[in-house]
């Protein structure tokens, strides 16, 4: 597209406003200060994904990257505020897999839908674990048949937490309980960092988070693993079988943590992104960082990444509707 063309397209969409930082943006970015939102409070999966990230990239491109937690809404808050940010590469997002699944949690109560999933561009995945399902250490459960015989015995009262409705802590335990036949009690949280603290308080007996999150608990004796939800063990948890090992078959969910910017970000802003996320995930003082944390590095780049997504979208749509309104 010419550079007329151009500027009359953003006149026709009324972001105009935008050109100047665009202009700027494509002739030499980064030339300031990058942020980098994670739409969840620290201490969850996007957390532990985003800040050894802004580093790598702080390496490899020379700017600060600003982590910035901007929670609210089980992720819908932050995801939505860089769908709506100025295209120019300076507001980027580090968000999870409920990225995919909030617009559709927003359908199917005809809410207001805050952001459209295309509104959004993947530029680079970083991890992908299965969720681990959490209890207590003290917890009389061993297993995922012991949690669900419980939670026949009492259906309802048993309560979990999670990142917020719909998010990467609730829809897999939902589809465990659908899969199991089981209700537990709902208690949304604002992220994955206070879901994890609840459980260690006691005002919650189940929760979930990816590796990276639960390890220091259970090095520490203070959480068990009851199971993931992926479809093989994960190093470091050997020990743990998968839900589908334990005879849920349908239960299959990744908490993965990627990069996104607004879709309308300049080509050559995004191809110097790239650039410096092949950096990062190469480098291997910021991938050392995820492999003692527990979380293995899942690196995609762009062309993998969309097609990742696309796929992912798909498949957590049809999960939301058979699991329904659930609150």
């Amino acid at each position: 597209m010419h550079r007329r063309q151009f500027v009359g397209s953003l006149a026709a969409t009324g972001t105009v406003g935008w050109l100047p930082s665009l202009v700027q943006a494509q002739d030499a970015w980064p030339t300031r200060n990058v942020t980098m939102v994670v739409p969840f409070p620290p201490g969850g999966q996007a957390d532990l994904a985003a800040r050894p990230i802004a580093e790598g990239l702080r390496r490899s491109l020379g700017q600060s990257f600003v982590v910035e937690n901007r929670g609210g809404a089980g992720g819908k808050t932050g995801n939505a505020a860089v769908a709506r940010a100025a295209p120019d590469g300076y507001t980027l997002l580090m968000t999870l897999a409920s990225l995919l699944v909030l617009p559709e949690a927003d359908r199917l109560f005809a809410r207001q839908v805050a952001y459209e999933v295309s509104e959004l561009r993947p530029v680079a995945r970083v991890l992908a674990d299965p969720l681990m399902i959490a209890v207590r250490a003290d917890s009389p459960w061993r297993t995922l048949a012991d949690l669900a015989a419980a939670a026949k015995q009492a259906p309802g009262t048993i309560p979990f937490r999670s990142s917020g409705s719909y998010g990467a802590l609730h829809l897999p335990i939902e589809m465990f309980a659908t899969a199991a036949g089981i209700r537990l009690l709902h208690v949304p949280f604002t992220g994955g960092g206070p879901a994890m603290n609840a459980l260690l308080q006691g005002t919650v007996q189940v929760t979930g988070g990816g590796p990276g999150v639960v390890k220091p608990h259970v090095d520490a004796g203070t959480v068990r693993i009851l199971g993931n939800t992926g479809n093989e063990r994960v190093n470091g948890f050997m020990g743990v079988p998968t839900c589908q090992e334990q005879g849920y078959r349908d239960v299959e969910f990744y908490i993965w943590a990627g990069l996104f910017a607004p879709a309308r970000t300049p080509e050559a802003v995004i191809t110097r992104l790239r650039g410096g996320m092949r950096q990062a995930m190469a480098d291997k003082a910021i991938t050392d960082i995820f492999e003692k944390g527990g979380s293995p590095p899942a690196f995609l780049d762009e062309p993998e990444f969309k097609a990742f997504v696309e796929a992912d979208h798909k498949r957590l749509v049809r999960a939301t509707h058979a699991i329904g309104k659930v609150e």
